[in-house]
């Protein structure tokens, strides 16, 4: 029997101080599959994030769909997609240990405040730490967050999502500002943690076509709030389409299973 998709956008469209910012959108993320997407700024991506995530909602046309459900309840939305972005880092508490941090996302809290708020158990601690160890961070449990590298910040900030066992996680841009080695670092546990079975569907935002790791089996292209292209991955990271794309000359080299641009 088929699943019901994880996300369907139909015909949506978003018009923000009399400017359309997405235009005709036509989306379907199934179920445990995992999305790049891949578009300069002001091409709309942090708008088609929102109205997933139901911070939006299709003011000129459309429906957004989550699990086949167009109205929602949105505090239980908000803890079945998990959304990760260079902010969220911010707002943590600089002095809560990593562990904490994991288990404060399963109260959907900065910070874990315990009490009345929401008591954790063995059981979430255990989940809590799992989840580090799969991000090859366990060791970094009892670890300020402030003290930890971006790279660091980033895959603590998964494993929180995760707490609530969501069946979406976006990630906004989480390579964003790192360093080459700190990127390939967090992309080689990401790379591992993609791979797993039981892992919720991904969607990873991107400017930077060599961060789409091969896990990532589909990408979605916007430019200026259209679908540019969308489609298997190895189909849509053509040269034409990144010339289209940029307005650059480029060519495409594939290495390993990734794909890096070259200028011509």
């Amino acid at each position: 029997m088929k699943k019901t998709p994880a996300l369907e956008l139909r015909d949506v469209s978003y018009v923000a101080n009399s400017k359309t910012i997405l235009h005709s959108i036509n989306w379907t993320v199934r179920q445990g599959e995992h999305w790049a997407i891949l578009g300069p700024n002001g091409s709309g991506k942090t708008t088609l994030l929102k109205l997933a995530c139901g911070y939006l909602w299709p003011n000129a046309g459309g429906v957004v769909l989550r699990k086949g459900e167009e109205l929602t309840f949105l505090p239980e939305l908000r803890k079945s997609i998990g959304w990760v972005t260079a902010a969220l880092a911010s707002e943590i508490p600089a002095q809560e240990n990593a562990l904490n941090t994991v288990v404060s996302g399963k109260f959907a809290q900065i910070g874990y405040l315990g009490g009345i708020w929401g008591q954790a158990n063995k059981a979430d601690f255990a989940a809590a730490r799992r989840y580090l160890k799969e991000l090859d961070c366990g060791d970094l449990r009892g670890q300020e967050f402030g003290t930890l590298s971006q790279g660091e910040q980033q895959k603590v900030l998964i494993a929180r999502a995760r707490m609530t066992k969501p069946y979406l996680i976006i990630l906004d841009e989480p390579c964003a500002g790192m360093d080459p080695g700190a990127r390939e670092k967090f992309l080689a546990s990401l790379r591992k943690v993609g791979g797993r079975k039981q892992i919720p569907a991904l969607i990873y935002v991107t400017h930077h076509i060599e961060e789409i790791l091969p896990l990532f089996r589909h990408t979605l292209v916007l430019r200026d709030g259209k679908v540019l292209y969308a489609g298997q991955t190895g189909r849509v990271l053509r040269h034409d389409v990144l010339e289209d794309l940029y307005g650059v000359s480029l060519a495409v080299v594939k290495r390993k299973g990734r794909y890096w641009p070259v200028v011509k």
